[in-house]
């Protein structure tokens, strides 16, 4: 082919297609060095072709020879291996940055001179220069470019906007590169990556606004879009909101360096998740590698009063520590302390704390509220109980929730006010919810009121079908007024609707000094245990203590009502 070209006269046309056709950079460097050998000429075409797998193949030495060919020949006003050129160069700025070597000035140079021989400039050499600029830290020189694009013609020019940004932001001028992508009159997937990489505070609303400019992000967008630790705090509350715990875990492992708030995320979606020892287990993690706050604080004690098989000495532990760190002052913390007490019936630890509120400059909400009602109905404290509803609703003008109502519809019906409790109820806005009915039957089947109790369930069977609940409460009602007929009946109806009972747990602390965060789980007619005899011996002998114990203290109860007075805020 090479004799028919040369036949022709077309000698040297005939090298520059062989060299045009090699796919690899080695074999067409060393065709380029026996083009120069014979004595080639090289035309632009050429040296464009060269210098891009010099750039390729790294072959330095090759390509600065080629750029002085270049000089002597007077093709280094050609607009095409001018930016070759700059290309070559800043690729190689890249490649041998390790070796602090000058490249990067070497492709700044070549462009000068383009501008000073009046070389027409294209995009291209504008992105290739701004890009040098960036690499070299160059500033100034950098603005200078910006200025000449504008000029050029070239300022609104996607890809060398790109460029620019991202120079401005390595230049650690970020409020020029958010100026020139405000300014941009189209944007790509790399414009909206290279903002959401620079811009943390704003990098969700970015992602938002560039789905809805119809740009679709690429890998590269996540990786920067995951690299933000505000990012992944958000993800990880929201997978945890969606019960997705999974892949909140998935999202915090991926986090290269976990600051406490990262911790906290996950701690409180745990919490949030009803995940509680996994919630206390990350917490003793987090200690160890960070120091908590109240947010920490105040995830794990949301935990720790949620939780059944978890023992009160950790929240107590927590309070602990919470007064060595000073804390305990924090109105977060302070909440988030009496909710814990409350939920867990500790109320003499409910009760400290709710009365050094004011000092803590701690206003009471509804949730603090509902906690200590709570607590007031497990222990059996109606007095207390209606002090408290009365000032929540007086004091400080809190509308009670529904939850509220049925807290104190089941404080009263355990003191075996049913009258009360029914009168209560009848005061409520709307019709009593589920919740709030179950209460009351809960109550009648305790203190044996079988009419008020089938009048109860009427409602509840209309409301809930197949709540297993209301069932039991009935059926449990009937076995101890000894009419075993209506204890059939009513458990033929759960079949029928296909209710079945679920084997329920309860939870002991034993007292062990181990620091086990579990406590002894057992069942209704559980004999595993090898003292199973003796535990339901003693729990018989329990039971019928604390049913004189309760009786006594509803007919005597004398509580000191000063400690819960209304604090002066």
């Amino acid at each position: 082919m090479m004799s028919m070209y040369t036949e022709a006269g077309q000698f040297d046309f005939s090298w520059n297609t062989i060299l045009s056709g090699f796919r690899t950079g080695e074999g067409a460097l060393n065709f380029a060095l026996r083009m120069n050998f014979n004595g080639v000429i090289f035309y632009p075409v050429t040296c464009t072709t060269v210098l891009a797998f010099c750039a390729d193949h790294e072959d330095f030495l090759f390509g600065l020879q080629l750029h002085s060919l270049i000089f002597r020949s007077g093709l280094d006003g050609e607009v095409f291996v001018g930016n070759a050129l700059i290309s070559m160069y800043s690729r190689w700025r890249w490649l041998i940055e390790a070796r602090k070597g000058n490249h990067g000035l070497e492709a700044i140079f070549v462009f000068i001179e383009m501008v000073r021989e009046g070389v027409g400039l294209d995009h291209v050499s504008f992105t290739s220069a701004v890009s040098a600029c960036g690499h070299e830290m160059n500033l100034e020189l950098g603005k200078q470019i910006h200025g000449l694009t504008i000029k050029s013609g070239y300022g609104s020019h996607v890809s060398v906007c790109n460029v620019l940004i991202s120079t401005y932001s390595k230049c650690e001028v970020t409020e020029d590169a958010k100026l020139v992508f405000h300014c941009m009159n189209g944007r790509n997937v790399v414009s909206w990556t290279t903002m959401i990489s620079i811009d943390e505070e704003d990098a969700i609303s970015l992602f938002n606004e560039m789905r809805l400019d119809g740009v679709y992000p690429n890998d590269v967008t996540f990786t920067g879009f995951l690299s933000k630790h505000n990012v992944c705090n958000s993800l990880i509350t929201m997978y945890a909101k969606f019960e997705s715990m999974h892949d909140s875990i998935k999202v915090f492992e991926e986090l290269n360096s976990r600051e406490i708030i990262s911790w906290n995320a996950l701690i409180s979606g745990f919490a949030q998740n009803r995940l509680c020892q996994d919630a206390l287990k990350t917490f003793l993690v987090a200690t160890m590698e960070s120091k908590p706050n109240n947010y920490t604080f105040g995830s794990v004690l949301s935990a720790i009063g949620d939780a059944q098989d978890i023992s009160l000495k950790f929240g107590q532990r927590c309070h602990s520590s919470l007064i060595k760190l000073g804390l305990v002052t924090d109105p977060i913390i302070a909440g988030a302390l009496l909710d814990m007490y409350a939920k867990r019936g500790s109320i003499c630890e409910s009760k400290r704390v709710f009365s050094e509120t004011p000092h803590k400059r701690v206003r009471p909400d509804s949730v603090t509220f509902l906690s200590i009602l709570t607590a007031c109905s497990r222990k059996g404290m109606v007095e207390m109980g209606r002090h408290l509803f009365h000032s929540m609703v007086k004091d400080y003008h809190i509308e009670p929730s529904p939850q509220h109502y049925s807290s104190m519809v089941d404080m009263l019906g355990r003191a075996g006010k049913l009258e009360e409790a029914k009168e209560l109820m009848s005061r409520i806005p709307g019709q009593p919810g589920f919740s709030l009915l179950q209460s009351l039957l809960g109550a009648c089947r305790i203190h044996g009121n079988v009419e008020m109790a089938e009048k109860v369930a009427d409602t509840l069977m209309r409301l809930e079908p197949t709540e297993l609940g209301s069932f039991l409460l009935m059926s449990n009602l009937y076995a101890e007024k000894g009419d075993w007929e209506m204890v059939a009946k009513v458990r033929k109806g759960m079949r029928d609707k296909g209710v079945r009972k679920e084997v329920g747990y309860s939870w002991v602390d034993t007292g062990d000094s181990d620091g086990s965060l579990y406590l002894h789980a057992f069942s209704s007619g559980d004999t595993s245990h090898p003292q199973s005899g003796e535990i339901c011996r003693m729990t018989k002998c329990l039971g019928l203590e604390m049913k004189i114990l309760r009786e006594n203290m509803w007919e005597t109860e004398s509580l000191k009502m000063d400690s819960f007075s209304r604090p002066s805020l």
